[in-house]
C-alpha cells in the first residue's frame, strides 16, 4: 500500500475519521468542536457542523446519507442534517463525556457510550428527549460501540468486551484483559464469526476473538503503544489483513491469518491514533489521522472508482426490543 494523500483538515487535533456507509465521503471530527464533509476522492470539503460546545469525539453517517449524529466532551449528542448542516435533534442524556456513538442498521436508532459507564439508545424519529434504553451492566467508561444487525458490542476501560444479542435477549461477558488496560476498539470479520479487540497496554498484543464462543483464536504483536494511547485497529480488504495505529507514527500491518506483521507504513512523527478501513472490504484502501492532518493509503492496483458496494438489510431489530435480558461471562 501507498500514501496517496493527506491533508491538514484546520480542526485542531482529529479526533476520528470515519468513511461513510458506501465509502464515497469521509467524516472528521476535531478539537475545534467541528464535523467535517469531504469528498473521499477529491479531499474537497463540502460541510462544515458547528453546535458542540467542545471537542467531537466520534460521528457516524446514517445508511442514506442525509443525516450525521456526532457526540463529544461537552456530553451531548447531536443528530445532524447533512445538507443544511443544522442540528435537528439534540440529547443530552449522559452524566459525562459521550466516547462513542453509531447507529442501528436501518439508521433509526442512535447508540452512545460515556465515560459515565452506560450505553443509551435514542430514537432519531422521536422528538424525546429521553433514551429509549439504558444499559448499565459496564463497570467502567464505555470506549467503543460496534453494531451488527443483530448484536450490540460494547468495548469497555473495564477490560470486557460485552455482546447484547438483540434476538435472543441475552448479553455476554467476554474478559479481555486481567489487569486494568482498557478496551480502545472493536473491528468485525466480514463473516461475522470474529472480532479484533485492542487495549491501552502498552506491551500487549492486538486479540481476534470466537465471537461465538469466547474463546482467543489469534494475537497479533508489534503495535507501539508506551503511554497507552486510545489507538484504533481494523479488519480490512477482504478479511485478510489488519492495521492498526502506533504511538511512533505508524500503520502496523498484519496477516489476519498467520499472526505475522506484513509491514509498517510511516505516516507521520506523532501517534497515529485513529483508523477507518474502506467499507466496501473489496477495495485496499484507509484513512488515518495524527494530530491535525489526515492521510489515505491505497493499494497498488486501486483506482479513484469503488470496486464494490454493500447490499444492507433494510431493518434490523431495535434495541428496545431486547427485552428481559440474561446475561454471562465467558
Amino acid at each position: 500500500m501507498k500514501l496517496r494523500d493527506s491533508l491538514d483538515c484546520k480542526q485542531g487535533a482529529v479526533r476520528a475519521i470515519r468513511y461513510n456507509i458506501d465509502g464515497d465521503y469521509i467524516l472528521t471530527c476535531g478539537s475545534n468542536k467541528t464535523v467535517k464533509l469531504w469528498n473521499a476522492t477529491t479531499f474537497a470539503l463540502l460541510k462544515s457542523y458547528l453546535g458542540h460546545g467542545d471537542e467531537v469525539l466520534d460521528t457516524k453517517s446514517t445508511c442514506d446519507n442525509s443525516q450525521v449524529v456526532s457526540c463529544g466532551v461537552d456530553k451531548t449528542i447531536i443528530l445532524w442534517d447533512v445538507s443544511t448542516g443544522i442540528p435537528q435533534r439534540k440529547w443530552r442524556g449522559h452524566a459525562g463525556i459521550v466516547n462513542c456513538v453509531s447507529l442501528n442498521e436501518d439508521s433509526s436508532v442512535a447508540i452512545s457510550g460515556s465515560i459515565d459507564a452506560t450505553v443509551k439508545c435514542w430514537d432519531l424519529k422521536s422528538k424525546s428527549q429521553q433514551p429509549i434504553q439504558t444499559m448499565e451492566e459496564m463497570g467502567d467508561s464505555v470506549t467503543c460501540i460496534l453494531v451488527t444487525d443483530h448484536e450490540i458490542l460494547i468495548g469497555s476501560a473495564d477490560g470486557k468486551v460485552r455482546t447484547y444479542d438483540l434476538r435472543n435477549g441475552k448479553l455476554v461477558t467476554d474478559m479481555i484483559t486481567f489487569d486494568g488496560s482498557a478496551i480502545t476498539s472493536i473491528s468485525l470479520t466480514s463473516d461475522g464469526q470474529c472480532y479484533l479487540v485492542n487495549t491501552t497496554k502498552a506491551d500487549d498484543s492486538l486479540k481476534l476473538m470466537d465471537k461465538t464462543n469466547g474463546s482467543l483464536f489469534q494475537e497479533y504483536f508489534g503495535v507501539t503503544n508506551k503511554k497507552g494511547y486510545k489507538l484504533e485497529a481494523a479488519i480490512g480488504f477482504e478479511s485478510k489483513e489488519i492495521l492498526a495505529g502506533s504511538d511512533d507514527g505508524k500503520v502496523n500491518v498484519f496477516d489476519l491469518v498467520r499472526g505475522t506483521k506484513v509491514k509498517d507504513l510511516s505516516v507521520s512523527s506523532d501517534v497515529v491514533h485513529s483508523l477507518s478501513y474502506h467499507p466496501s472490504g473489496k477495495k485496499e484502501e484507509f484513512t488515518c489521522a495524527s494530530k491535525d492532518k489526515i492521510y489515505v493509503f491505497q493499494g497498488d492496483e486501486c483506482g479513484d472508482e469503488d470496486t464494490a458496494k454493500i447490499v444492507r438489510p433494510l431493518h434490523t431489530p431495535a434495541p428496545w426490543e431486547i427485552g428481559n435480558v440474561t446475561s454471562g461471562t465467558r
